[in-house]
């Protein structure tokens, strides 16, 4: 007989958990999430889960209280007796501190991954990790999915002529790549350097860009510094039409101002794995929920997922 299912959700992107739990073909689950007048986060799932499969969805986007709602609701369904745990993170922050690149300082990605091993998590369910390697600081399963699953098949559907996917730096140039291939486009990337955080310089285009309509690719716009100027780089080295896609939207700071005031963008795609702040005439949002459903039903079902691990 198999476990009963429930899927439940943090207050971080709940517009998403809904679509997603439409997917799958059942309602969220019901939980009580508040905040006591300190600030302290409360959290209660208001049915039994004993023995049941439990998927908690929750971003986790800045500000850090994201992340403290998912690991006390892990601890809560944990302590409830629930079977099993998976933590569904659709944007998976802290992902850019992947690595001591200097003294001193902390690998937040591997504290978050052993704070949700700690808290009891058996499974993780995410989407275009910033960096892959990711995977490799969890001793329980990762399931990595891909963004491009519904980006590809939007770009697809607009048959843009004479198409050069571009990648913003060489640590893209990965997903870039096989943007180009399955769009069947030309590949180009821009090399550059980051003389401080959130600060980026172009230096050089590599690939035939002049007379081209051009699709940039990334994994998250943050302050869209980056994308702005690569934007301003391929135009003024005789690029056409110029579009952008990312999965995760994070789009902080100026990021909005920028993209609204750049008139080389013609437009940016991103999914709802992150909420925006505002709408935007020049931001399309795609839904990644079925996506993450039929990830879902698979694990569930003890099926295979890999199909849905294509870049």
């Amino acid at each position: 007989m198999e476990r009963p299912v429930g899927i439940f959700a943090g207050r971080s992107n709940l517009a998403l958990a809904e679509r997603i739990a439409a997917c799958f073909g059942q309602p969220l689950g019901h939980v009580t999430i508040r905040n006591f007048s300190d600030g302290e986060i409360y959290v209660r799932f208001e049915e039994s889960i004993r023995g049941m499969d439990v998927y908690i969805i929750q971003s986790t986007h800045p500000g850090a209280e994201n992340w403290l709602e998912l690991l006390l609701m892990i601890d809560a369904a944990r302590r409830a007796s629930a079977d099993r745990i998976t933590a569904v993170i659709p944007y998976f922050g802290y992902a850019r501190q992947d690595r001591k690149d200097q003294p001193r300082v902390s690998i937040a990605s591997k504290l978050m991954a052993d704070l949700l091993t700690t808290a009891g998590v058996h499974r993780v369910l995410t989407m275009d990790l910033h960096a892959p390697q990711i995977q490799g600081f969890f001793n329980i399963p990762v399931d990595h999915l891909y963004g491009s699953a519904v980006l590809v098949e939007h770009f697809r559907r607009m048959a843009i002529p004479d198409l050069t996917v571009v990648a913003p730096d060489v640590g893209s140039l990965k997903m870039a790549r096989a943007y180009a291939k399955r769009l069947h486009a030309e590949l180009a990337f821009i090399d550059k350097r980051r003389p401080e955080p959130n600060q980026a310089e172009v230096l050089n285009i590599i690939g035939q860009v002049k007379g081209r309509n051009i699709l940039i690719v990334d994994d998250l716009i943050d302050t869209a510094g980056t994308l702005v100027n690569a934007a301003r780089a391929l135009r003024a080295a005789g690029a056409r039409e110029i579009r952008a896609a990312a999965t995760h939207p994070i789009l902080s700071g100026p990021a909005y101002e920028r993209i609204e005031g750049s008139e080389e963008l013609l437009s940016v795609t991103v999914t709802d794995t992150v909420p925006l702040r505002r709408s935007s005439p020049k931001i399309e949002v795609l839904s990644v929920a079925e996506v993450f459903a039929d990830a879902i039903r698979r694990i569930y079902l003890h099926e295979s997922i890999s199909t849905l691990f294509v870049e």
